[in-house]
């Protein structure tokens, strides 16, 4: 049996069963618009077991729970990494999601143009399969690809070069001198479980200094949802305040304060702030030892940007991802800097009706808590078009009305 043999039509195709790709499929299906989900690994939450043994999110447990099922009191307010992905298969279990998981999308296009999603026709090209679908929601995510810096001379390198993807747990470190690149979230936490397992020696490479808040950043994304309208500047100056009488000035240590402001800058790139998870009492106390950025290799050496040259026996780069969307959907235009979508939510591109991007944003009221307000607009924008089915499907058990209210509360835009 070719592809062209087997055909298979859903009103909407979800692609991803990460947090934003189950948010949106739920939603719809609370909409009573049937929905299939596609997911290339071979269970719900392997994308988050992939990370390294010692992640938790970054967002408290009450406003990390996505729409209809909140994370349960168990998972404590930081919710680890193992937990997370036992609460995504919940979650699908509990919406009673059709998730297809173990089937890798090759190639999304439109094979029938319309005037809007009413009339548009989408292709998925799941390789043994293809999906006809009325609307196509990429929940794929940024983290979708590992992205290495083409440093010169990297191919040299003698020593051991690898992406923070890879990394899993600090013992097998021990007694090894390792710098880690990049001072976001993961390239701090890294450094300090580094540090603290017995490293030889830590270096932390910076390009941009980064903006720190303290342990207790529950307040920070209460903060962010509350301050998301008003001026950036206005937030850069209650962070810095809030900074400097909480958290020494690591200048003198090689951390100099930031020169761009917490709220612009998010404003700007949608970077995440670094949550001080030990990262600072480890620069005090010289465990890890921030350096310049780094530019080149050279066999067992590494170059930095102020002319420092380093020997580590492991360089580990927390350099970021790309989303691979480029070949999925083919269309450059609908991309903007680093493969990011220039519309997401709701909003679709002219010359691609009924194509709609969750789960891209990284803004500092939270990402997951994002992943909410997505879907119930996603949802709302494909049932307003005509793409729900022609009979109900059931939707999940009803909740008490007091609790349903409240969780709505929380979560309202």
């Amino acid at each position: 049996m070719t592809k062209s043999d087997i055909h298979d039509s859903h009103p909407v195709v979800v692609i991803g069963a990460g947090p934003s790709g189950l948010a949106t499929a739920a939603m719809l299906r609370r909409a009573h618009v049937p929905v299939v989900v596609i997911e290339r690994a071979d269970r719900i939450g392997n994308g988050w077991r992939a990370h390294y043994d010692h992640l938790r999110l970054h967002t408290p447990r009450r406003l990390s729970s996505l729409p209809g099922f909140p994370v349960p009191r168990s998972a404590g307010t930081w919710v680890t990494r193992d937990d997370w992905a036992t609460y995504l298969e919940r979650y699908a279990v509990h919406h009673r999601l059709d998730v297809r998981t173990g089937t890798h999308v090759q190639r999304v296009t439109l094979s029938r143009p319309g005037a809007d999603s009413t009339t548009a026709e989408w292709l998925v090209d799941a390789g043994h399969e293809v999906l006809t679908a009325r609307a196509v929601v990429l929940a794929t995510g940024r983290n979708h690809t590992p992205h290495l810096p083409d440093w010169p001379g990297a191919e040299s390198f003698t020593g051991r070069l690898l992406h923070s993807k890879d990394y899993r747990h600090p013992a097998s470190y021990r007694g090894r001198q390792v710098l880690v690149v990049g001072a976001g979230n993961s390239g701090t936490e890294i450094a300090v479980a580094l540090s603290r397992a017995g490293a030889a020696r830590v270096w932390l490479s910076v390009r941009a200094a980064p903006n720190i808040v303290p342990k207790n950043s529950s307040r920070w994304q209460a903060a962010g949802i509350w301050a998301r309208r008003l001026p950036p500047a206005w937030g850069d100056g209650a962070t810095r305040l809030i900074r400097r009488l909480l958290l020494p000035d690591l200048s003198a240590h090689g951390l100099p304060l930031p020169e761009e402001g917490l709220y612009t800058r998010s404003a700007r790139e949608e970077t995440s702030p670094v949550h001080d998870r030990g990262i600072v009492a480890a620069v005090l106390d010289g465990l890890v030892q921030p350096v310049a950025e780094t530019t080149r290799f050279q066999g067992a050496l590494v170059h930095l940007s102020d002319g420092t040259v380093l020997a580590p026996d492991v360089v580990i780069a927390a350099t970021g991802y790309r989303t691979g969307l480029e070949d999925l959907i083919g269309a450059a235009d609908m991309l903007g800097a680093k493969g990011l979508p220039l519309v997401t939510g709701a909003r679709t591109c002219p010359d691609a009706p009924g194509l709609f991007f969750a789960g891209f944003g990284n803004p500092l009221h939270g990402a997951l808590y994002q992943a909410g307000v997505d879907a119930r607009r996603i949802a709302r924008a494909i049932s307003c078009t005509g793409a729900q089915a022609r009979s109900p499907i059931p939707g999940p058990r009803p909740r008490s009305r007091s609790r349903s209210r409240s969780r709505q509360e929380m979560q309202r835009t």
